[in-house]
């Protein structure tokens, strides 16, 4: 029911904004709006109470209620849209603010205004709403409908939820599968075994997403070893937990004969603290706080642990990666990140679950047994639950049962009491969410399954559905978008799939079974329409559809056509399929999209029967998607929409933008083809942050415009084939650009090399890609650029360049670059002796070496202390003979090298002697990182 809350966010502010002098909107709509706005801020506040309780837990009349109140705002958010859509319905070329749009239809039209159609439907709207919003307020009255009742859900004699989690911790370990080596690993640190054991307080804070058995191997490792401990004490802390109650619950851990009370005293959090710290001074201790879910609540705890040297040992667990961090502060503290188990283990699990030994499956299983694995992707919880359900079937081995479960796993379709078990666990994080949150989270149900997503797609997305608000102007929508995205992963809901050189996650994937939750929420919220299968999605479509993803464009319908009426107030439509279907609706019936991607549809002629000749007609598009489609224009007319904010049309085969573009001036992110030309005027588009792809042969003009995208932080250009007299122009209108934060430059020519004196640098500066072409010198920096220094470079966390000569102490001063985190350097070649010092590259998580010999032992212990990848390139010769030495132990963190052997006329006998000394070396590693080596 949060969602409903979301949804009236946006009217609620919209509402407010009419209300000002300058929307002279006549007496009679401006009482009613305020009357409406009173009724509605008074249901905002009633959604709100309930917002964080589970709707299979609220009384019914409570659900239904607030599904008509979100309808509500939805039309009533549909109608001012539409209003100030009305207001302005010509191209601009200024920005054209609420206020500015009124202004100016007052101005022009005013005998038009008192009598319009836009005044009287939005009068008549307000209304109905009125009316609608009243017989709401006596609905609540009249069944005295109470936002914090329950009806569902295992409750306890005091009708407490009964925590699922609980069911863990009283699991037979002896018959856990997987667990063995991390549980041993964990015992080994928490005791010593491994070495001499650290006489300081030390804590453990093990993370991973629910369901991946984080309480589970807790509880092993804490049975395994408390008899070794003078107290210890297992607490688990859940979601909002009294921190009385924990305090309590430890010190009857470590006594429950001395504390067997404690639970009865109205004692407060200082005394309880104190007595805590008073029982430990002297004791060596170990305690588990299970389900950690803010860092409040560690900082409490932490305040009570007495820091002795005992060998005292503290294990947390939590789902939230800032949560973990917190926990693990101190020096001697780790983070355990839990993994999935591997396909061995999942498959013992699954079927010693349901065949009591993992050898009995049917040989007739064994694929369809698989798949349902692959789906499962390593979690346990996700495994016994799936396991179960089979298990519970009279006929477990029923083929074409496993086969239906098998199609159905990922969708929410199976409504079994098991694996509601699985869902009322995930689903604590979820209403552990803010509300701005659980709609970006729930838009994720638009996604197929094992889609991966790429993190500015989506955000842009979210954006132009208004989940995305800000008050502070100076304040990018963006940045706060990176913000929840990084949240999201963060409390594990969402996984990392593309981490970059700086340790970046740049697109993700959703786990089947959090798509399942979603998926299913979004279904009770009517939020998303998915469009797979007939028999599984049609009846979405019997309400007023306001986001449609289509996943199969084969599947078939009553009268095999929409509904137009079902669509008339869509929002985002989003397709992954070829969409050759005689049932899709056309554009112009789509009058309230914001959100249009058809850039994930397929090959060539995918699209084929949806126009893009009425794109022009969306007045409320913000996003239009187009990437990889196979789109050959846009249409003329398209800088009618005022409200664009994103156009992506890489990878299609569009030659030029139409004219009108430069009329879109709340465009705030455009990503054009190489093959693209721009038209002329595009320095009027002054609210762009990111412009991509921009071949500036085809398009000269844009060298100067660009001085006036002061607001631009990203910008990719090619500039191959350009006129060298326009260098000095677009270093120029460059150092305008003083909130740009990532440069691209492809084939610079001598661009770069003047670059290298004349650039005024961006303070903010933290990504410099210059991509060239190594046959042509020209393409390259001739020496190391002198504002590549720490000074005027402190946050640069990215760096790739290529260099015709690279100096002896280059490397030292790239090394020294505070916040550089991955670096691409090429040399044509070295002049005089590399060098670099034990203080060099401390931030670096990725590093590549072109061009040039080099060899980890040019970097001494104390440099690259965080380096997780290497490429270097070292002769096989000076290997074989033994003049180079390979070792690498002294760089902790290293996961990943890759060595390229030089063409230097080596034998073979010399190639396999250098393999085998750097796979030794490597060996020899403690992390025994992966030694790929290229010839």
């Amino acid at each position: 029911m949060e969602v409903s809350s979301g949804a009236m966010s946006p009217v609620l502010r919209k509402l407010g904004e009419l209300l000002l002098d300058e929307y002279n909107l006549g007496e009679k709509v401006k009482k009613g709006v305020k009357s409406l706005l009173t009724e509605l801020e008074l249901m905002h506040a009633a959604l709100r109470k309930v917002g964080d309780v589970p709707s299979d837990q609220l009384d019914e009349q409570v659900v239904i209620w607030a599904g008509k109140v979100r309808d509500l705002s939805y039309e009533m958010e549909d109608v001012v849209d539409d209003f100030l859509v009305r207001v302005d319905q010509g191209s601009s070329g200024e920005p054209m603010t609420m206020k500015s749009r009124v202004k100016k239809f007052l101005k022009k039209t005013r005998k038009l205004f008192s009598k319009g159609r836009a005044l009287h439907q939005i009068s008549g709207a307000i209304q109905e709403a009125q009316g609608l919003a009243k017989e709401l307020a006596d609905l609540h009255t009249r069944y005295q409908i109470d936002m914090t009742s329950t009806s569902n859900g295992a409750t306890t004699s005091n009708g407490a939820t009964i925590d699922p989690r609980v069911i863990a911790l009283h699991k037979d370990v002896e018959k856990l599968v997987g667990i063995d080596r991390a549980r041993n690993d964990l015992i080994k640190i928490l005791i010593g075994e491994d070495g001499s054991p650290k006489e300081q307080l030390m804590s453990i804070s093990i993370v991973g997403v629910g369901g991946l058995g984080k309480t589970t191997l807790t509880k092993a490792v804490y049975e395994k070893i408390k008899a070794q401990f003078d107290c210890a004490a297992f607490v688990p802390v859940g979601h909002k937990p009294d921190i009385k109650k924990v305090f309590k619950d430890i010190l009857y851990g470590f006594d429950k004969e001395k504390f067997k009370d404690v639970h009865n005293t109205t004692r407060d959090e200082k005394l309880l603290i104190e007595e805590i710290g008073e029982f430990l001074v002297d004791k060596r201790y170990l305690i588990v706080i299970d389900d950690i879910w803010e860092e409040e609540t560690w900082r409490y705890i932490n305040c009570a642990l007495y820091k002795n040297s005992l060998y005292s040992r503290v294990v947390t667990t939590t789902r939230n990666m800032n949560v973990s961090e917190a926990c693990a502060s101190s020096g001697d503290d780790m983070i355990y990140k839990m993994k999935p188990l591997s396909f061995e283990d999942s498959e013992i699990l699954f079927h010693r679950r349901i065949f009591q030994s993992e050898e009995k499956c049917p040989h007739d299983l064994l694929v369809v047994s698989t798949e349902i694995l692959k789906k499962c992707g390593g979690v346990p919880l996700a495994i016994i639950t799936i396991a179960s359900l089979l298990a519970s079937k009279q006929e477990i081995n029923e083929k074409d049962e496993w086969s239906h479960l098998l199609a159905s796993i990922g969708r929410g379709v199976t409504e079994d009491a098991i694996l509601k078990d699985m869902k009322r666990i995930l689903s604590l994080s979820y209403y552990d969410l803010s509300s701005h949150l659980k709609s970006c989270l729930l838009y994720l149900s638009i996604f197929p399954e094992d889609f991966m997503i790429e993190k500015d797609w989506l955000i842009w997305m979210w954006i132009a559905e208004g989940f995305i608000q800000c008050d502070k102007e100076e304040s990018r929508l963006f940045k706060i978008g990176e913000h929840y995205f990084n949240e999201l992963i963060n409390r594990s809901l969402i996984q990392p799939t593309l981490i970059n050189g700086e340790g970046m996650v740049v697109a993700c994937q959703i786990h089947d079974m959090v798509l399942d939750l979603i998926c299913s929420l979004s279904a009770e919220e009517k939020f998303v329409s998915i469009l797979d299968r007939a028999e599984r999605h049609a009846s979405n479509l019997q309400w007023k559809v306001r986001r449609l993803s289509l996943h199969n464009s084969k599947a078939k319908f009553p009268n095999h056509r929409f509904d137009i009426t079902s669509l008339s107030k869509l929002r985002s439509f989003v397709v992954f399929s070829p969409a050759t279907c005689d049932w899709l609706p056309s554009l112009s019936s789509l009058q309230f999209l914001r959100v249009l991607d058809l850039g994930n549809c397929g090959g060539h002629e995918s699209i084929s029967c949806i126009s893009l000749k009425y794109v022009g007609n969306l007045l409320h598009l913000r996003y239009l998607g187009l990437k990889n489609a196979d789109v050959h224009e846009l249409p003329v007319d398209i800088g009618k929409l005022q409200l664009l904010q994103t156009i992506d049309i890489e990878g299609t085969r569009i030659e030029k933008l139409p004219a009108s573009v430069v009329h879109l001036t709340h465009l705030k992110c455009l990503c054009v083809d190489k093959r693209t030309r721009l038209p002329k005027g595009m320095g009027l588009l002054t609210s762009l942050e990111v412009l991509k792809g921009v071949n500036i042969s085809l398009s000269p003009h844009i060298v100067k415009e660009l001085s006036e995208l002061t607001k631009v932080w990203m910008l990719s250009i090619d500039w191959s084939k350009m006129d060298v007299d326009l260098t000095n122009v677009l270093i120029k209108s460059l150092g305008n650009l003083l909130k740009l934060q990532i440069l691209e430059i492809w084939n610079g020519c001598r661009l770069i090399d003047l670059m290298r004196e004349g650039w005024m640098l961006p303070p903010h500066l933290h990504k410099f890609e210059s991509w060239g072409n190594w046959s042509k010198c020209a393409d390259l920096f001739l020496r190391l650029p002198k504002w590549i220094n720490p000074t005027s470079l402190p946050v640069l966390s990215s760096l790739i360049i290529d260099v015709e000569e690279l100096q002896g102490g280059d490397i030292q001063i790239i090394g020294m670059l505070p916040a550089l985190r991955f670096l691409w350097l090429g040399a044509v070649r070295v002049m005089g002796k590399l060098v670099v010092g034990a203080d060099a590259f401390t931030s670096a998580r990725e590093c590549r070496f072109k061009g040039f010999p080099v060899t980890p032992c040019l970097f001494p212990p104390g440099a690259m202390p965080r380096l997780q990848r290497l490429r270097f390139e070292v002769s096989a010769q000076l290997i074989a003979s033994g003049e180079v030495d390979c070792g690498m132990a002294h760089l902790p963190l290293l996961e990943l090298v890759w060595a390229m052997l030089q063409d230097d006329n080596s034998s073979y006998e010399q190639i396999g002697k250098a393999k085998a000394v750097l796979r030794g070396a490597a060996n020899a590693h403690p992390k025994h990182p992966i030694m790929v080596i290229i010839l």
